[in-house]
């Protein structure tokens, strides 16, 4: 999901969880997903649909609440 489509959904009410996991492609690297209240699971990407990896939790963070998500969980 881009984050034009997360804020949307975030708003109408439609994100039922926020998780934060190691990119398994980079272990260095984080990426973000989000779990619609249908179960349904969506990485948050950029405007290449490429999903977005954050080199710091610094960065994921700021960029969550960015787009008003205000709890996540973080898997190590």
């Amino acid at each position: 999901m881009k984050r034009e489509q997360v804020q949307s959904c975030h708003a109408e009410g439609h994100i039922s969880a926020t998780h934060v996991i190691q990119n398994p492609a980079n272990p260095g690297e984080w990426i973000v997903f989000f779990k619609k209240s249908a179960g349904r699971s969506y990485f948050l990407v950029d405007d290449n649909d490429e999903v977005e990896s954050f080199s710091g939790l610094d960065d994921l963070i700021e960029t969550v609440r960015g787009l008003g998500i205000k709890f996540a969980e973080i898997h190590m």
